[in-house]
């Protein structure tokens, strides 16, 4: 599969008016090649931000047919094959992970319970699949860092659960943590 190009990016923006400004003084012959990550993520928000006021304005609709479209659509562009669609998974369920919990954001370790454990939940997901992955190439060492990863990450879903349970009153702190 060959890239889009920036420039084809930016129309696909252009035409559903969800174009960044691009300052011709920085981009004097328009979009670079190193825009292309940004202009995607501006193309993929729009994309998602569509999908989710269709469903929610559907919601008198079976929601399971209008995710069903959906799903179908996306097969439509990825196609069947299994290693493409894990990949692509991987990338959501990584850009997911950020979205609930940056590490760069200076009040991430101050994040609500419910927002903690969503996080190390996507973060588990993202690293079985990862594990996966390798033990569908054969990459047995891959394998064992991924599942030492899962473990920290289940632990860190646990932490977060408990977290939970302690924030609305089902359960007592534990001691280290006063």
């Amino acid at each position: 599969m060959d890239p889009v190009g920036p420039d084809a990016i930016y129309e696909a923006l252009v035409a559903l008016g969800a174009a960044p400004v691009m300052d011709p003084e920085l981009w004097p012959t328009g979009p670079q090649d190193e825009d292309r990550a940004r202009l995607l993520g501006c193309l993929l928000a729009k994309a998602e931000l569509e999908l989710a006021s269709t469903t929610r304005t559907n919601a008198d609709e079976d929601d399971l047919a209008v995710l069903g479209d959906a799903y179908m659509g996306w097969m439509d562009v990825v196609g069947p094959d299994r290693e493409i669609t894990l990949a692509v998974l991987v990338s959501r369920l990584e850009r997911t992970a950020l979205h609930l919990l940056d590490p760069e954001d200076p009040d991430a370790e101050n994040a609500p319970p419910a927002q903690f454990t969503a996080w190390a939940a996507v973060v588990t997901a993202v690293t079985a699949l990862g594990a996966h992955m390798c033990a569908q190439r054969g990459e047995v060492d891959g394998v064992r860092r991924a599942l030492g990863r899962v473990e920290s990450c289940v632990i860190q879903l646990l932490q977060g659960i408990h977290g939970l349970r302690v924030f609305i009153g089902d359960a007592e702190a534990d001691e280290s943590e006063d």
